[in-house]
């Protein structure tokens, strides 16, 4: 039985497809076996998607400060049944035990990333997931180095969650 790597990404513009196929690319290396490597828009990811990964990537836009409406949408909607903890105030808190899900992250921006990074992370960190890479933050065009460290986060994670 092989691995699972679920890609969870919003990407509406040829800027963060180019993003999006190379992490996807890296993930399916032919270096990397025992891995099947599902893709999800965030819009039609569900928690089923998480709740059988070995390890999830996401990828969104840096939106007015925050990460794209769709990923929210996609937190909003597998936060509780994936693991998520609440504290009594109602925010995020820290996720109790259980497995730690290694996941990635890629966002894209014209101006600034800060936001959205710090507002996936702020989720995450109260998902059972543990951070398995840094944050591809990129600001701007893509261009070859962007395009190969995407592909490398791919690949890093896939090669993390094989057989």
């Amino acid at each position: 039985m092989s691995s699972r790597l679920v890609v969870v990404h919003h990407s509406p513009t040829a800027t963060v497809r180019t993003l999006t196929d190379a992490v996807i690319a890296g993930a399916n290396d032919d270096a990397i076996t025992g891995v099947e490597v599902v893709v999800r828009e965030a819009l039609e990811a569900s928690a089923d998607d998480v709740l059988t990964a070995d390890g999830v990537l996401l990828g969104t836009t840096a939106n007015f400060g925050y990460m794209s409406g769709a990923l929210k949408h996609f937190f909003d909607t597998i936060f509780l049944e994936a693991g998520g903890a609440l504290s009594d105030d109602g925010s995020a808190s820290g996720a109790g035990g259980g497995s730690k899900v290694p996941w990635g992250l890629w966002v894209h921006g014209r101006y600034d990333t800060t936001g959205a990074v710090r507002s996936v992370e702020s989720i995450v960190q109260a998902l059972p997931w543990r951070q398995a890479a840094e944050v591809l933050s990129v600001v701007g065009d893509v261009g070859d180095d962007e395009t190969s460290a995407a592909y490398e986060l791919g690949g890093t994670l896939a090669a993390l969650v094989s057989d």
